[in-house]
């Protein structure tokens, strides 16, 4: 079974600033076009399998997400596409900003979709079970609804509320450029 060995981020740096690494970004677009690490190469995981890798004989190759558990729950999928040994970034992008070390940062792009989809969630939610207090327990089915919609996006994969921000046009806007 093919496993990802762990580096710290002052590891990854070392070897990036000598040359003796790729570090592959496998968050999704809408993630990178907010914070990146310079060099690193996207190679979305919805993607993964299309992505071309410029894997170079004497050079490592590091995966990263933005936290390493993306990373570690897909590890074998990722180092199948690895000759050799194949590395993951210690607590991700995260963990790189924690040992003080600089990202690109696009304050304009906006927040990943998933933590869009969140704080929509979460308001509604909230406002469902405020509204069902202090007005009529009848908004308590806003709150029920979006449950019941999480639910499924977490039982199918499939998430409405995702691709209906998605079409929001300050998304557009991203996905365009």
């Amino acid at each position: 079974m093919a496993s990802l060995t762990s580096l710290s981020a002052a590891e990854v740096s070392a070897r990036i600033k000598a040359g003796k690494a790729l570090l592959v970004d496998i968050r999704e677009p809408d993630e990178v076009a907010r914070e990146r690490i310079v060099g690193s190469v996207a190679a979305p995981l919805s993607l993964f399998e299309e992505a071309h890798l410029d894997l170079r004989p004497g050079r490592d190759v590091v995966f990263m997400c933005r936290t390493g558990n993306r990373t570690g729950a897909n590890c074998v999928r990722l180092a199948d596409r690895i000759p050799g040994e194949a590395f993951v970034l210690e607590g991700g992008l995260d963990g790189w900003k924690a040992e003080g070390l600089p990202t690109l940062t696009n304050a304009k792009a906006p927040l990943e979709l998933m933590r869009q989809v969140q704080m929509t969630a979460g308001g509604l939610i909230l406002i469902g079970a405020l509204l069902g207090l202090l007005v009529h327990p009848g908004f308590w089915g806003l709150s029920a609804f979006v449950g019941a919609g999480l639910f499924m996006a977490g039982a199918t994969g499939f998430c409405g509320m995702a691709r209906l921000l998605a079409a929001m046009p300050w998304n557009r806007a991203m996905r365009a450029a």
